[in-house]
């Protein structure tokens, strides 16, 4: 599939800024979403974040048929014969269609926002974060792509008094993330997803060296410190659940001496948001990747972290 033009960025863009979030570290936060990573993983639960240039995206869920955006379509692109509505080869990505389009099923992904329009986004939660000890996290995508940006971003919230916490892939030069993220951080919250560094390279596009480098050298530091470092396992179906992936994932923390982690379900929902976006989605016909996980995958997890000495 051909992709649409990005047009020039003058920042980065966001996804998203979600209020009011309980899955994304402690007490009440608010989630702000980056576009752009370094990674390509298959089963992305969060497709859309994965480019970091503009998107469109068409809800057929949304759809009231009124047609109204076809004739507003300068290059033709909308077409009900489309099973994806969009044809992305021709779509240059002018967005005059969702201006037209009355239920929203037509939208632009991704938008630039100042540092001082997140910041104000974001600061009038603060009373929820004070009485529930939350705080803001940044999530992606991956925010480190970014990293002048979001060290400013940290700094202005650091001085309302915010806590702070960062969702990462690991993929990212230490040396300036020390320098200019760091300081600025509460916790970290860090995937490991696969030790083989072959199937890494074949499910998430690069190698897992940089990642797990930077891991074991973060852990010292956060260990000297009294940050929070959590590590997080994502488990795909056949992939990343396997009893191999896990053994090693255990083993590799267990000798760091590591003694929290946090397996994350997998949710089968991402293949909608492909769907949206016109992405490629290898997974789609995959029976265990398009079902709600069983229990039993999990438990298992579990069980070897647990033996590890690391609580899950």
């Amino acid at each position: 599939m051909k992709s649409t033009p990005e047009k020039v960025q003058r920042s980065p863009l966001i996804l998203d800024i979600k209020g009011n979030s309980l899955d994304d570290g402690p007490g009440i936060r608010s989630v702000v979403f980056f576009k752009g990573c370094p990674l390509s993983c298959v089963w992305c639960h969060n497709p859309e974040s994965k480019g970091s240039g503009e998107e469109i995206s068409y809800d057929a869920k949304e759809c009231i048929g009124c047609d109204t955006c076809l004739s507003t379509c300068p290059r033709g692109a909308l077409s009900r014969v489309n099973s994806l509505y969009v044809d992305r080869n021709r779509c240059d990505l002018c967005f005059a269609c969702t201006g037209f389009c009355p239920s929203g099923a037509l939208s632009r992904v991704g938008r630039e926002m100042s540092i001082e329009e997140i910041a104000a986004k974001v600061i009038v939660d603060k009373p929820f974060f004070e009485t529930s000890g939350g705080g803001v996290t940044l999530s992606g995508g991956e925010p480190t792509l970014f990293m002048d940006f979001v060290s400013q971003l940290l700094s202005l919230l650091k001085t309302h008094g915010i806590g702070t916490l960062l969702e990462t892939c690991g993929q990212f030069d230490l040396d300036r993330f020390m320098d200019r993220l760091y300081p600025y951080l509460d916790a970290i919250y860090y995937d490991i997803k696969l030790m083989d560094s072959k199937a890494h390279e074949h499910y998430c596009g690069v190698s897992n060296a940089r990642i797990l480098d930077n891991f074991t050298r973060l852990h010292a530091a956060a260990a000297a410190d009294g940050r929070t470092l959590l590590p997080r396992i994502p488990l795909i179906p056949d992939i990343t659940d396997s009893t191999e992936n896990i053994t090693g994932i255990a083993g590799f923390l267990g000798c760091l001496g590591v003694k929290k982690a946090a397996l994350l379900a997998y949710n089968p929902l991402w293949h909608e948001k492909s769907a949206k976006i016109g992405a490629d989605d290898p997974c789609r016909d995959n029976h265990l990747m398009s079902s709600w996980p069983e229990c039993e995958r999990l438990e298992r997890a579990r069980e070897i972290f647990m033996q590890a000495g690391i609580e899950p």
